[in-house]
């Protein structure tokens, strides 16, 4: 189009609506009308088709009309593009463009229709007792909505950014975090293939001892025997010689000879091999014992405050003044400084023991899985956890408030006794065999040991367990 088409050079406008064409469609007669107003009319008119205008009957179906429905496609982008960028904030209507019905500027906004008319439109029965109001009011209404839309998306944009640059350090992390499982691997079976090696040099040498032993024995019986059977040769060749000789000489032969033992094998010349052999790997697994710690939980570190340092084998955490930069992951603690102990635990009975030493600030217990993670929230019972404090020397239950405990003596380590099928944890002292103190609660979800740190001089640190082997024989 070389320029711009006004409604009086061109009818765009239905005659049923009253209303720019949607998919505009052509009678025989010449006539068009909306496709969905003209089958609304006919389906009024029972089965008689006809036009809405000059009553002509129509035998053949409409004819979408491709001319017509791009000339009201380009009129209303036009329209929408110029209402969009008035400077005054009013809808596009040039002084050409005016109302199809009455002529007039469209210079109000039909609420409930949604559509600009004139003000006799605003009389007439289509639009009367509709609420109306100026077109610049619409226009400002609609830039205000859009304001508030634009507002809020670019508040998802930013936080899809602030998402983006958290998943690319979490991408980064993983692959720390892989290397150093892969160091700790790499670390603990090197410990067992050192042990191994070393147990397999010690069996190795004490075998060649004993092989040397018993090949030195065997040389020594070796060479008993070929004395003996040089003397016994001997003694043979003597008598030999004696036997051939005749009459009166045989009888001056002395036949006194010492007695001669049967050569026999001494015991004991064998290498026992049964003691070498003999249940081998159980062997040196019990001897493993003494390398192997066993500890009944591990910090999880996915969970740790970002403030908290934990060992390498993810069995001692201390605080400190310095925030990491960790993956803000649900999962985590931040800002309160606590950790979680791994594996979740939801039926049977367990226990562990943490050292606490010198530290002045902690909180040990077990946390439900659905605590708040992302609050500062006191350790409570109230809040899903079952713990004992230590705080500015005093001992209490976290109870809601706080209960006071009194102990008369200061524990270096704590006793955590979990029975998930009673709903019961209890504290104790292993070093004075004491009980501190015990909650009952009905537990319906898995629970995590945990731990709350607010000392920077010293480290909780859980305790391993002995580990012992008991065998079973059938009769």
């Amino acid at each position: 189009m070389a320029g711009r088409l006004s409604l009086p050079e061109v009818d765009l406008t239905c005659p049923v609506c009253c209303d720019i064409f949607k998919e505009p469609v052509v009678l025989k007669c010449s006539h068009s009308f909306c496709a969905a107003c003209l089958q609304q009319y006919w389906a009024r008119q029972g089965r008689r088709r006809d036009c809405p205008l000059c009553r002509t009957l129509s035998v053949d179906d409409p004819v979408p009309s491709l001319t017509l429905r791009n000339l009201c496609e380009a009129c209303v982008t036009e329209d929408e593009g110029q209402a969009a960028g008035d400077a005054e904030g009013e809808l596009y209507c040039d002084p050409e463009v005016t109302c199809p019905l009455h002529g007039e500027r469209l210079k109000l906004f039909c609420l409930l229709d949604k559509e600009p008319i004139c003000v006799v439109c605003h009389t007439s029965r289509k639009h009367k007792q509709h609420d109306c109001c100026p077109v610049s009011e619409a226009v400002a209404d609609v830039k205000d909505k859009m304001q508030s839309a634009l507002s809020s998306l670019k508040d998802k944009r930013d936080a899809f950014e602030t998402m983006k640059k958290s998943l690319e350090s979490t991408a980064v992390h993983i692959q720390e975090q892989a290397r150093f499982v892969e160091t700790r691997t790499h670390e603990e079976f090197e410990k067992l293939h050192n042990f191994l090696l070393a147990q397999e040099e010690s069996r190795m040498e004490e075998l060649r001892r004993e092989e040397e032993q018993k090949s030195r024995g065997v040389r020594q019986q070796i060479q008993d025997v070929e004395e003996k059977l040089s003397s016994v040769s001997e003694t043979i060749r003597v008598l030999e010689e004696e036997m051939a000789l005749e009459g009166l000489s045989v009888l001056h032969v002395s036949l006194a000879t010492h007695p001669v033992e049967d050569p026999v094998m001494a015991p004991g010349s064998l290498i026992n091999v049964a003691k070498y052999v003999d249940s081998l790997a159980f062997q040196v697994w019990k001897r493993m014992q003494m390398l192997i710690k066993f500890y009944p939980i591990t910090l999880d570190p996915n969970t740790a405050a970002p403030w908290l340092v934990l060992s390498d084998d993810l069995t001692s955490v201390q605080d400190s003044d310095v925030k990491r930069k960790l993956p803000d992951n649900p999962e985590r603690f931040d800002p309160d400084a606590a950790v979680l102990g791994w594996p979740g635990l939801s039926v049977g009975r367990h226990a562990w023991e943490v050292d606490v030493g010198d530290n002045t600030a902690w909180v040990i217990g077990v946390a439900k899985a659905s605590v708040k993670r992302k609050e500062k929230l006191p350790s409570v019972l109230n809040n899903g956890y079952l713990c004992v404090y230590f705080y500015h020397k005093m001992y209490f239950a976290g109870t809601s408030p706080l209960t006071r405990l009194a102990l008369k003596t200061n524990p270096q380590r704590i006793r955590v006794e979990l029975d998930c099928d009673k709903g019961r944890v209890s504290f104790h002292d292993p070093h004075s065999n004491t009980h501190i103190h015990t909650v009952k609660h009905s537990l319906t979800e898995t629970v995590f040991p945990y731990l709350w740190v607010g000392c920077r001089n010293s480290p909780l640190t859980i305790r391993p367990v002995e580990v012992s082997l008991k065998l079973h024989q059938f009769s």
